[in-house]
């Protein structure tokens, strides 16, 4: 990402959560009231008009964003139903989740981590949907490619307490040893029992002869957009990927476990990316 310049992927993701949550509720996979007033107005128009065109050439890949979105929503649920004390959003965008979870204000020490950049786009959004910036949630800036989450200490996070860390949309852009400090962060910085759930592009999609659309377009324009795809896992090393670095329960969710849960009856038909998956991990 450029040091000037808010994500334009954030906006982009979060518009697609936006165009799922303005369907009928037995057609939306998601949920995100909020979205439609954290995005640009400008690339919510030009992402639902080119939506389609977007489909054909990265087929199945806005149904993964949505899928994904809904599968760490209800780990998010999970997490709180078993007594999380608290959350660390890692690249965290324009996430909604601190505002529009209601069980976390005022039981559960919220942190925001992202690029600089970005988070005061999004605090200004903020201050306007709400009248201020909500107190309940620590922002905590930081370039996850040339900081340490050891930034999360000045802002009073507590390794004693048990934690979800939520990174998502984040490991595809950063290098393979930024990934490895945030995963050694959290498991020597963090209760027993805590855990971490983020997605990943198989690595082979990166390398590939011949690449999908948006994995040739992102790889493109990444002088332009200062977000490129660099990081991913191999199919079905990921358990072992986590397990050398201190982790247990591994557990993968593919396009295919996906489909299977949440996309039945009138959503049968949609189609979901093979190539990203979303895993939780234990400490």
């Amino acid at each position: 990402m450029k040091r000037k310049q808010s994500s334009i992927t954030a906006q982009g993701i979060a518009t697609i959560r936006a165009i799922e949550s303005s369907k009928r509720p037995e057609q939306r996979i998601c949920y995100d009231p909020l979205a439609r007033q954290l995005v640009n107005p400008i690339i919510y128009l030009l992402v639902k008009l080119f939506a389609g065109y977007g489909e054909r050439r990265a087929p199945g890949t806005m149904d993964f964003l949505i899928a994904r979105t809904r599968y760490i929503d209800d780990y998010l649920q999970a997490s709180l139903d078993g007594g999380i004390a608290q959350l660390v959003i890692l690249g965290a965008g324009l996430d909604s989740r601190a505002y529009r979870f209601e069980l976390l204000i005022g039981h559960v020490n919220i942190f925001e981590m992202d690029h600089p950049a970005t988070q005061r786009a999004k605090c200004s959004k903020l201050s306007r949907i709400f009248g201020e910036l909500p107190q309940h949630v620590s922002f905590v800036p930081i370039d996850f490619n040339a900081e340490t989450l050891e930034k999360l200490y000045k802002f009073g996070y507590d390794p004693q307490q048990k934690t979800l860390f939520i990174w998502e949309g984040v490991t595809y852009y950063l290098t393979a040893e930024a990934v490895n400090e945030t995963l050694e962060f959290v498991v020597r910085n963090s209760a027993t029992g805590s855990t971490i759930i983020f997605d990943y592009v198989y690595a082979s999609a990166l390398t590939a002869a011949h690449k999908r659309g948006e994995i040739t377009r992102m790889q493109r324009y990444r002088r332009f957009t200062g977000e490129g795809l660099t990081f991913g896992i191999e199919e079905g090393k990921a358990g072992e990927f986590l397990s050398q670095r201190g982790y247990n329960q591994v557990e993968n969710m593919t396009h295919e476990d996906l489909k299977r849960t949440y996309f039945t009856g009138s959503n049968r038909n949609r189609a979901i990316a093979p190539i990203y998956t979303i895993v939780h991990a234990t400490v």
